[in-house]
């Protein structure tokens, strides 16, 4: 249930705020550590059912004994469009609300079961696909999270013409561009909605600088030194840093809105509306990813009962990986 806050009271949000979830099913991605637990944890005790959407069900049943309420461990491996393909099959029932949290930063080069680029396979392509496969079943939002870093210095950009980085990787262009990608893919579903009449909305937040484990698989030891230097004494912990993405979830925001904290670099604060870089907000690109999604998962947008895909009138184009 989505209720109303005014800018005044945006400064003293937090999870007691998100309103009764009574009767809502939601499905949280890396749902057994960090902003995925927390964001669990909070709408769980609000009293949502929630699906812990994990890679190793072993570890998503040990974070689900921590939290108090209705939940369920599924396996889901983005890295994997097998796995992917078969959470969404077992899918029975309406799904309220879809939070897209699992994601990897800055990691080694290494490749997806499919042969895509980890970072980009697994934030972006796996949720596009898991995405588009419950778009039949969902009733109110996607969530999808995203990071600040889709607008760090270098200007981050989708490089279409070889979306794995082959011969050029770097785990912070990688990143950046899988989290861009996020927002893009954002932009577009919501643009596809609006056009089938659907009701469902696609939103998308980050949450600042938040201390997780997600740091400490930084590809660099200097850049691992300074984020737990970071962690320490800048950083919110994960409950802090899950307030924008349940912000985004709960309440009355339009389809396409970006929420982050409200302080000093959007590093930490109450969740509001947030800016995105012009790359982010070029619908060019995003109707350009979406085919290259659509290319390279196999996966597209469905037809809905409310009415038409515009996928129909949009041209594919060709792209590398």
């Amino acid at each position: 249930m989505a209720t109303k806050h005014s800018a005044d009271q945006n400064s003293n949000w937090n999870a007691g705020d998100i309103g009764d979830q009574r009767g809502r099913t939601a499905v949280v991605t890396g749902a057994n550590s960090g902003l995925g637990i927390a964001t669990v944890d909070a709408l769980a005790r609000a009293g949502a059912h929630v699906v812990l959407a994990v890679r190793d069900p072993e570890r998503g049943e040990a974070a689900a004994r921590t939290v108090n309420g209705s939940v369920e461990v599924r396996r889901l491996d983005l890295a994997d469009l097998a796995s992917v393909r078969e959470f969404a099959a077992s899918w029975r029932g309406e799904l309220d609300l879809l939070i897209n949290n699992a994601g990897v930063m800055n990691v080694p080069e290494a490749g997806t079961k499919d042969g895509f680029e980890m970072q980009f396979g697994t934030n972006h392509l796996g949720h596009f696909a898991l995405t588009n496969l419950l778009l039949p079943y969902l009733t109110d939002r996607v969530v999808t999270v995203s990071s600040g870093a889709h607008k760090m210095p270098g200007s981050p950009r989708i490089h279409f013409e070889n979306l794995n980085l082959t011969g050029e990787y770097s785990p912070v262009a990688a990143y950046s561009q899988s989290k861009l990608a996020n927002l893009l893919f954002t932009l577009e579903l919501q643009s596809r909605l609006a056009a089938a009449g659907s009701s469902v909305r696609a939103l998308a937040a980050h949450p600042g600088w938040a201390a997780t484990g997600l740091q400490g698989r930084d590809a660099s030891v200097l850049r691992r030194t300074l984020m737990a230097v970071g962690n320490r004494f800048i950083a919110q912990d994960n409950k802090a840093g899950a307030l924008p993405t349940l912000y985004a979830a709960t309440q009355d925001l339009p389809g396409a809105s970006y929420v982050g904290p409200d302080g000093l670099g959007e590093m930490r604060g109450a969740p509001t509306l947030v800016g995105r870089s012009a790359a982010a907000s070029d619908p060019v690109s995003a109707v350009r990813l979406w085919a290259a999604s659509e290319e390279l998962t196999g996966v597209t947008f469905p037809r809905l009962e409310s009415g038409q895909s515009q996928s129909q009138s949009r041209t594919p184009q060709t792209v590398s990986v």
